[in-house]
């Protein structure tokens, strides 16, 4: 008999995200995605001037902002014309790409590494065999050790872990399902993850200043339609200067050594230690993106020209599963259905004309149980040419091994020759993670192509970061169109305007997590979320009171709600519920 389970919120994400499931022996049997938060930033944006609407839509979250303001300031570009100097543009990348070389590092460790890493066996572990292990892992990824990887930081770790542990508040680790018995690391892996966990809380603090010196502060940096805020001059102190040039190639070496030394042999390791989510968590097998992680479009993705390392690899569409075929992008394709959503209208429409009109059907919270009624989520549900599609690390692994990116088919052709699995199989929990450090390894090594083109420009004295050209409203047209599409950490992220009489008349944001999270359409196909988990009826749930199986797939994707973290009762109490 079907037994309903609830897990609400779904942790280690941002914003609030409910998963209903039904089960039948172990195995999930139907799973829906529910978006439990609503915020309208499109509808907040309307009848403002469109030079400042990157300031209201970086707010949809707190941790992407960079990249929803160079969308939105790259869609009113397309609309207006404007077109910003090759250093702008240069910056622009460097930004984005520093962010999602950052994001992925704070996904694998402090989101989704916790699923896998029991931190509690890290007591069980002797800290001269965790050296040897981590030195073992990095030989198997080709490369060296990391110097933060010695005897002492590891039982300084573990010290810390005992301290945690006895003192019966466990801190940044409360809530995991320690002891699980899905757990499989050995003590010594897991010590090790622990002490990595740690040092990347002070990487990803460190990298995120590659943003601030352009930006001026982080979160929410400052951006420019038309180019960047930040004037740039080697010889001033007032700008962006030498000496802030110098630390940003320290902090690309940095990252580009943590990344190798680090990131990749640790997941490789645990990758491959829990290699059954390789026939775990499939959805979709319909990969969309424009390029590689960073590629950034102001209009039609295939016209014109882009010489940014980013878009090596062109615009591209995978039906099917089928990776020896690369199908053209059409962005007239996409239409956005709101079948299941908490929204007016019935027919899906494309972003260019899409609506945000609420139509709460939902009971009064605290909800028991939503899915009993076609319509149960914020999120609409995205689809290309009729089609469920995934985006986000592995829609751009995918497509750029299938493109013959050379680069990215080395990492890949590694790891599947490591686990003696079929490319198809990447489409999985264990794909999904190891895709995103793939994606980490090529964004960082990009990122160090881009800085040194862009010190090469700066050496020829090119330090022009504006078009003023379009920047009164009384040079553009009377009304104007334009959109944008970025591939963000999490996936195609799509900016569309309309503007009459220099005001905003239209706006829509379709954003990555909307694409995987959407609930289903209007013909009853459910969203990639949904699909990953009961796609087959052969995803398991052994303990529903521990769901750690939903986490370990739902976490793969790399959920982002919103700007918010936890979710509040009427008296401020944090909730963590699983019903069952």
């Amino acid at each position: 008999m079907a037994k309903r389970v609830v897990v609400d919120p779904i942790t280690r994400i941002e914003g609030h995200l409910r998963i209903e499931l039904e089960t039948d022996g172990g195995k999930i049997t139907k799973a829906w995605s529910e978006t439990t938060q609503f915020r309208g930033i499109e509808e907040i944006v309307q009848g403002r001037d469109p030079r400042d609407v990157w300031a209201f839509v970086q707010r949809i979250c707190g941790v992407c902002t960079s990249v929803h303001a160079i969308a939105s300031i790259s869609a009113v570009e397309n609309a207006i014309g404007s077109n910003p100097p090759p250093q702008a543009k240069a910056i622009r990348d460097l930004v984005v790409t520093a962010q999602e070389v950052q994001d992925h590092v704070i996904h694998f460790y402090h989101l989704h590494a916790l699923d896998w890493v029991d931190v509690t066996k890290a007591l069980e572990a002797d800290p001269a065999k965790t050296l040897a292990f981590a030195q073992a892992i990095a030989k198997s990824a080709g490369v060296t050790s990391w110097k933060g990887n010695t005897v002492e930081r590891f039982a300084e770790v573990k010290a810390t872990v005992k301290s945690i542990v006895e003192s019966g508040q466990l801190s940044v680790f409360t809530g995991g399902y320690w002891g699980h018995p899905a757990y499989k690391l050995p003590p010594e892996a897991n010590l090790m993850a622990v002490a990595h966990y740690l040092d990347a809380l002070e990487f990803q603090r460190s990298m995120i200043r590659i943003v601030t010196v352009f930006g001026g502060k982080n979160p929410h940096p400052n951006f420019l339609v038309g180019g960047m805020a930040c004037s740039i001059d080697p010889n001033k102190s007032e700008t962006v200067n030498q000496v802030q040039i110098d630390q940003i190639a320290d902090w690309i070496a940095e990252a580009d050594e943590f990344v190798h030394k680090v990131y990749l042999p640790d997941a490789l390791a645990i990758v491959g230690v829990y290699k059954e989510y390789f026939d775990i968590g499939a959805s979709a097998p319909n990969f969309l993106a424009v390029g590689m992680s960073g590629a950034t479009y102001a209009g039609d993705p295939n016209a014109g020209h882009n010489d940014s390392p980013h878009a090596q690899v062109k615009p591209g569409v995978i039906l099917d599963g089928d990776f020896t075929k690369v199908h053209p992008f059409d962005p007239a394709k996409i239409t956005e259905s709101v079948a299941s959503a908490w929204y007016e209208g019935d027919t899906p429409l494309h972003p260019a004309a899409g609506e945000t009109k609420v139509a709460y059907t939902g009971p009064k919270p605290p909800y028991k149980w939503l899915a009993d009624a076609d319509k149960y989520t914020w999120s609409k549900a995205p689809r290309y040419d009729g089609k469920v599609m995934q985006v986000g690390p592995l829609a751009r692994v995918i497509l750029a091994y299938a493109s013959g990116h050379a680069r990215t088919a080395e990492l890949v052709n590694v790891a599947i020759g490591m686990y003696g699995i079929k490319p198809a199989q990447l489409n999985s929990t264990a794909g999904r993670a190891l895709a995103r450090c793939v994606e980490a390894v090529t964004s960082v090594e990009t990122l160090g192509t881009i800085f040194n083109t862009f010190v090469e420009g700066l050496k020829k004295g090119d330090i022009d970061v504006f078009d003023s050209s379009k920047w009164e409203p009384s040079s553009w047209p009377a009304e104007a169109t334009g959109y944008s599409f970025v591939e963000v950490a999490r996936g195609n992220l799509s900016h569309w305007v309309k503007i009459t009489n220099g005001k905003v008349e239209h706006y829509q944001a379709v954003v990555p997590t909307t694409w995987l999270a959407g609930g289903r359409d209007k013909d009853g196909n459910p969203g990639p979320y949904e699909l990953s988990l009961a796609g087959n009826g052969q995803h398991p749930l052994v303990n529903p009171d521990q769901p750690i199986e939903v986490l370990r797939t739902i976490h793969s994707f790399d959920p982002c709600m919103s700007c918010a973290v936890h979710v509040l009762d009427p008296d401020g109490q944090e909730i963590q519920v699983v019903v069952s």
